[in-house]
């Protein structure tokens, strides 16, 4: 089985867990490390929440590093309307026994991707992308030497989840996301357009639920919580997974239909602050960026459940 060595940057947040856990379970992946960055919580909490789902999978093996605490420019944002508090949903938080890794996580992704070869290294973005932004900055070959990035966010024809037009972790840090989608790095985007495709219904729900190991128990736990939350603030009866569709594309990208395009953020307007211009009227040849715009949100759901399933004798909670 061929490998890919993969860093998750994130900022957990219950589908940053969600996509923590597949990306744990998924043989066909080397997890080289999280990283976590400021956004749904605050860093202390994302990195305390990435080692909590860490010891539910029994993955003490992969480090965590905490990242930036604020956004480049603005002030600090959260979303605790639609994680809780503490990030975690209805999930029991505790001080994990591991602690998180020393260094900080810009360094740790500079570290990683530059001492393997050119390419060998991709990077899953879940939240806001400070720490990646300020790595290339730090970095100026890392863009060139990272195989590609698969960021969660961004919206176009869906509208956005913050304001009008603008999806969560753009809009969170705009400067960032402008800078990294403007560094030339090959980039695979999945914006609300694919997203809400892919629902947490509750036979899907039930279906991981019943694998009865501690990951899909706290999976399912913090999939009703989203779903509950959707419906009071939304209307929606099944949440969309947001997060969990970057590692899916890097295990089954054939579930997604993704189009070339040159994709810009808007910095400028606070009316349209964190807008991801997306634009499909270029060269299919010169294009560094790739829009989703379908998602198989029953092939996504059947990955989550089988990965974690068969990884269910093998790695079980350690505490």
């Amino acid at each position: 089985m061929t490998t890919r060595s993969l860093i998750i940057d994130c900022d957990p947040g219950v589908d940053d867990a969600v996509g923590l856990f597949l990306a744990f379970a998924a043989p066909e992946l080397e997890l080289l490390a999280i990283t976590t960055v400021g956004g749904n919580v605050p860093v202390a909490a994302t990195a305390r929440n990435a080692r909590i789902m860490r010891q539910i999978a029994g993955r003490q093996d992969v480090p965590v590093f905490a990242g930036a605490e604020r956004p480049l420019v603005r002030e600090p944002a959260g979303a605790g309307d639609f994680h809780g508090l503490e990030g975690t949903g209805d999930l029991t938080v505790f001080e994990p026994e591991a602690p998180v890794a020393e260094g900080h996580a810009v360094d740790a992704i500079i570290d990683l991707v530059m001492s393997r070869p050119a390419g060998a290294v991709a990077l899953s973005v879940m939240g806001p992308m400070t720490n990646v932004a300020l790595a290339m900055r730090k970095e100026p070959r890392l863009a060139a030497h990272i195989g590609c990035v698969v960021v969660m966010g961004g919206a176009r024809s869906e509208g956005g989840n913050i304001t009008a037009s603008a999806e969560f972790n753009i809009w969170a840090d705009p400067d960032a996301a402008a800078e990294v989608f403007a560094s030339g790095c090959e980039m695979i985007v999945m914006g609300l357009d694919a997203t809400h495709q892919v629902r947490a219904t509750e036979a899907r729900i039930a279906a991981i639920e019943a694998i009865g190991t501690p990951v899909a128990e706290a999976t399912a736990s913090m999939l009703r919580f989203s779903q509950r939350i959707e419906r009071t603030i939304v209307g929606w009866d099944a949440a969309p997974l947001h997060d969990p569709c970057t590692v899916a594309w890097l295990l089954k990208p054939d579930m997604f239909e993704t189009r070339p395009c040159r994709i810009e953020v808007e910095t400028a307007s606070d009316l349209t602050r964190g807008h991801t211009a997306v634009q499909f009227r270029i060269d299919p040849a010169t294009a560094r960026h790739h829009w989703a715009t379908q998602a198989d949100g029953q092939g996504v759901f059947d990955l989550i459940t089988a990965t974690l399933k068969a990884a269910a004798p093998q790695r079980r909670a350690v505490g």
